[in-house]
């Protein structure tokens, strides 16, 4: 889709109580989420906003700079605007990362950094319930949907689960289901942290910025613990769902 072309109307209302601004940031938002652009695609940019819509310059900033705080835009300097890539990622289903974006329309890869093996640390040992000495086999890498690093993943598991850490290439939890040793079951917690330099580098943030630590340990059905993966999720692109019922 060219970005010199609209792919939707947009009538001001002048009996409305929000601002000319709010109101296009509102449309813009309507039609990124309904699909009219897609992950990675430029937004039209001020000056074509405002000639189509006959808007002045400054409503046009301000509606995209409303874009950009809600995390539907990324500024791309020199470049433009972007639609941001989102992974809703619903709490209640235990699926990997490839699987996600594959059920979303996104083109999940990966950036390795390490695959290989070393001993375990003190709180592998023990979320894994391994003794001191074990090795462990170690993935490290970053997530991509599109090209975009959307998260920086730290996964370890006994060397007995994954002998040869250099035979998994895009999904981790595929190649696990073909070796029979795949998590049925996981126990998941996140926190909000704020990224160091090191971070930061990775996940291509600006430092201090606040980003989703996620642990996770996944389990076979007999009770094993087989995975633990450590998550930095970039904030501006990952969303966790969960839903809710109330009893009685």
């Amino acid at each position: 889709m060219s970005n010199n072309k609209l792919p939707f109307q947009f009538k001001p209302d002048p009996q409305a109580a929000s601002p000319l601004y709010m109101q296009l940031a509102h449309k813009l938002a309507q039609a990124i989420r309904e699909g009219q652009y897609h992950a990675d695609e430029a937004l039209p940019s001020e000056r074509v906003l405002s000639e189509s819509l006959d808007l002045s310059r400054v409503t046009a900033r301000k509606a995209i700079d409303r874009l950009v705080e809600q995390g539907l835009i990324v500024r791309k300097r020199g470049s433009g605007n972007y639609i941001a890539p989102k992974l809703e990622q619903p709490l209640s289903r235990l699926t990997s990362f490839s699987e996600e974006l594959h059920q979303r329309g996104f083109k999940p890869s990966s950036r390795w950094l390490t695959r290989g093996f070393s001993l375990a640390a003190p709180d592998e040992q023990l979320s894994l319930g391994l003794t001191t000495g074990e090795r462990v086999a170690r993935l490290e890498r970053l997530r991509l949907a599109d090209e975009v690093v959307m998260a920086y993943e730290v996964s370890v598991l006994p060397a007995s689960v994954l002998p040869d850490p250099q035979r998994v290439d895009a999904s981790l939890y595929t190649y696990l289901s073909k070796n029979g040793g795949a998590p049925v079951r996981a126990l998941q917690h996140i926190r909000a942290i704020n990224a160091d330099p090191k971070l930061a580098g990775l996940l291509q943030v600006p430092v201090g910025q606040a980003v989703l630590f996620i642990t996770r340990v996944g389990y076979l059905d007999g009770g094993q613990a087989v995975e633990l993966t450590h998550s930095y999720c970039r904030s501006d692109y990952y969303d966790f769902v969960a839903e809710m019922r109330r009893e009685g």
